[in-house]
């Protein structure tokens, strides 16, 4: 099966939604399947305002139209949306083809964390988008019962997988700083409500991997943390290894890849109470959710390593990639 696939986010762009698509796209050669990307790279972009490392593209119906129509794909499935997933969601409807979608970012709450937008004006533009298509992924039950009470219709359960043998425990140990070490990784930006980690009167030394607008403030404002940027592949895979404590004090996200990524590495979480992945790593007794960071911090360091593979290692490519194909037969149906 051919899929093409149009997304927003893509390349030089570090986030979960582009680690999410390349390793969907790698799994499904491997399962005998195809994805086409159509990204920003292929048109003319400019910088969004406010968030230069992100690139909006300038494309022309015309030309995305061709570039699907040379894929010759079985499906469409719309990743993001904005300019591209926008024009994607367009092309569909005129030719009464069936698309779906992903549900990846609460943008609702991420732009009235930037701006005097009600989220309830955000949900209703993200309503309209979706529920034109014949099914939205979301990535946890949690998401979908959320999504649901939105007014979002026609949802499908979408997880997410794990590369257990990039992440995993290491003998090697590549933080030569004071122990316990906590580290975070993520973009930075205000809607990771990172400050809320950064502040914390923790023992040993915090660390934060990533870049991103936010990251001038962070450092001036945080001279004791150890800000080591953006890192990728066996680089940052070797960070988390090194690390006592995965702290996460994200409030907003879908499903949290890095939670995963720290997990298969052998860390412990510390997070603030939710639901999806953050709810089922509590229950697992591999994470500890609590209001009080510190406190959660404190405790997770208790929990074993070898828990915490075991707990990642259920989160299989095969089976997300799986699950990603039969919601698009399912679809089509």
């Amino acid at each position: 099966m051919r899929i093409v696939v149009v997304t927003d986010a893509w390349r030089p762009q570090v986030n979960g939604v582009v680690r999410s698509l390349e390793q969907l796209a790698a799994e499904a050669r491997r399962l005998g399947d195809e994805i086409v990307f159509i990204t920003p790279d292929q048109f003319r972009t400019v910088p969004m305002p406010g968030y230069r490392e992100i690139r909006l593209s300038l494309a022309r119906p015309r030309i995305l139209a061709r570039l699907i129509e040379a894929a010759e794909p079985d499906a469409i499935h719309i990743a993001t949306e904005g300019p591209l997933g926008l024009l994607t969601r367009r092309y569909c409807r005129t030719r009464n083809l069936p698309f779906t979608t992903c549900y990846h970012t609460r943008y609702p709450q991420y732009v009235s964390a930037r701006l005097p937008v009600p989220e309830r004006v955000t949900y209703a533009l993200l309503r309209r988008f979706h529920n034109s298509g014949a099914g939205t992924m979301v990535a946890t039950e949690a998401l979908a019962r959320e999504l649901t009470d939105a007014g979002f219709e026609n949802l499908m359960l979408w997880s997410r997988g794990v590369d257990t043998d990039l992440y995993r425990p290491r003998d090697e140990q590549v933080l030569a700083f004071e122990r316990p070490i906590h580290l975070c990784v993520a973009r930075l930006a205000v809607e990771k409500n990172l400050d809320a980690f950064l502040r914390l009167d923790l023992p040993g030394t915090k660390v934060m991997v990533g870049d991103g607008p936010d990251r001038a403030r962070l450092q001036s404002t945080y001279p004791d943390v150890q800000f080591l940027g953006a890192r990728f592949d066996d680089d940052l895979a070797a960070v988390y290894a090194s690390a006592d404590v995965f702290v996460f004090p994200s409030r907003t996200e879908t499903f949290g890849l890095v939670l995963l990524e720290a997990l298969a590495s052998g860390l412990p979480i510390a997070a603030f109470p939710g639901e999806g992945l953050l709810a089922d790593i509590a229950e697992a007794g591999v994470g500890v959710l609590d209001d009080d960071l510190a406190e959660a911090a404190r405790k997770a360091r208790l929990i074993s390593p070898s828990d915490c593979r075991a707990f990642a290692s259920q989160y299989s490519f095969e089976r997300s990639t799986q699950q990603f194909f039969e919601n698009v037969r399912r679809s089509l149906r």
